[in-house]
């Protein structure tokens, strides 16, 4: 069984509010969760208090048995201080000279060697 981190919705018609939730990876959106970790109410204001409530030790323990977080929980989670940042890699460029795949510092923005 995969245990993913998700976003479940809740709420009304274009009023949503979501809960962090540890689920299985095949069951629906907004079906059967395993726990509730948290809330994201979109609506309140950037710097309100309300807006992101997450149960720092629980996320700690599912990622430590191995639960995948979707790419807007791992957002969420790294601007909580939770995950480090995902490392960027620098493909080729427009002009169609092909450089060696450099990893870049998704910081500052500095090729990694």
């Amino acid at each position: 069984m995969v245990v993913k981190i998700r976003l479940a919705r809740f709420g009304c018609k274009n009023r949503p509010f979501f809960r962090v939730v540890a689920a299985d990876d095949k069951s629906r959106r907004d079906g059967k969760q395993i726990e509730v970790l948290g809330f994201y109410d979109p609506l309140q204001g950037k710097d309100d208090a309300k807006r992101v409530s997450l149960k720092f030790d629980r996320i700690k323990y599912w990622l430590s048995v191995g639960a995948q977080p979707t790419d807007s929980v791992e957002n969420m989670l790294f601007r909580a201080g939770l995950i480090p940042p995902k490392s960027m890699v620098v493909m080729g460029s427009k002009n169609g000279q092909q450089s060696a795949n450099n990893h870049v510092s998704p910081i500052t923005g500095e090729i990694l060697n």
